[in-house]
């Protein structure tokens, strides 16, 4: 439990809040007391993008951790948390709002504690232990809000800035593989091959004499070698190329269509026109 000795360090400006399961919600706004106990109850952390927008968030069973605070609530419970003006107050009807949505019992009024963006805004030379000033006060009252507290003479509008940031995605992933595969390939060769001829010759006066030579009647055999040409196939492996992946970033223009809220002041009365 959150106590008021507590409250110095917590509003530090620098604590964040996290989820019992070490999630991070934001960091710590403003902390936020009870009425009549004087005791911590609410604390608003700054969530959304680049931490614009601030969620109220329970303090009831939450835990100091150093600078920073663990609440038993799930970060998608705290998203989605209703819509409170940060005034430094909350109304009766605002807190029954925040307690059913977190399923918790009925609260008390609670206002917020000086915080460090309050401290920022002392006079200069002010020192710990100096009476705080109203400047309510010193400007005098002319007014009264009616949803609240009494005002000065003046009504600050407001309206929402977008403001639009990147952050980089994994998109996809590219690879090389290689594969074998098979084609017939067809290429034509020349063989040659010996054949058999039988050639015959006359007898004449120039080769009769190896006519005679040897038996008159008699049976022989001669034999000749024949011989061929055959395709023979050698096959070896030869580098071809070299293939490599490369990146390179492609800028391109997206429109971001998102809606923003304007404060508009508008003049009612039944005062006569002079």
């Amino acid at each position: 439990m959150i106590t008021s000795q507590d409250l110095d360090r917590l509003t530090g400006g620098k604590g964040t809040v996290y989820t019992n399961d070490g999630d991070k919600l934001g960091s710590i706004g403003e902390l936020y007391v009870d009425d009549s106990t004087g005791q911590p109850s609410w604390v608003t952390v700054n969530t959304g993008l680049f931490g614009t927008k601030e969620t109220f968030v329970p303090l009831q069973d939450a835990s100091a951790d150093g600078n920073d605070l663990r609440v038993p609530y799930s970060k998608d419970l705290v998203k989605d948390a209703p819509s409170v003006e940060r005034d430094g107050h909350l109304s009766p009807e605002e807190e029954e709002r925040l307690y059913r949505h977190y399923s918790l019992g009925s609260g008390t009024t609670t206002t917020t504690t000086d915080t460090t963006s309050d401290r920022g805004r002392e006079a200069p030379g002010f020192q710990p232990g100096d009476e705080k000033v109203d400047r309510s006060e010193s400007r005098g009252v002319v007014g009264h809000d009616t949803s609240g507290p009494t005002t000065d003479d003046a009504m600050t509008r407001s309206k929402e800035e977008l403001r639009v940031g990147t952050e980089t995605h994994e998109a996809g992933r590219a690879r090389l593989r290689k594969h074998v595969v098979t084609e017939n390939v067809s290429q034509t060769v020349p063989v040659s091959h010996e054949e058999v001829r039988v050639e015959r010759e006359p007898i004449t006066d120039a080769n009769r004499g190896d006519a005679l030579d040897g038996p008159a009647i008699s049976e022989e055999e001669h034999e000749v070698v024949l011989t061929e040409e055959r395709p023979v196939v050698e096959k070896e492996a030869v580098p071809v190329e070299r293939v490599r992946l490369d990146k390179e970033t492609v800028t391109e223009q997206q429109t971001v269509n998102e809606q923003v809220r304007e404060e508009r002041i508008e003049t009612e009365g039944d005062g006569t026109r002079r």
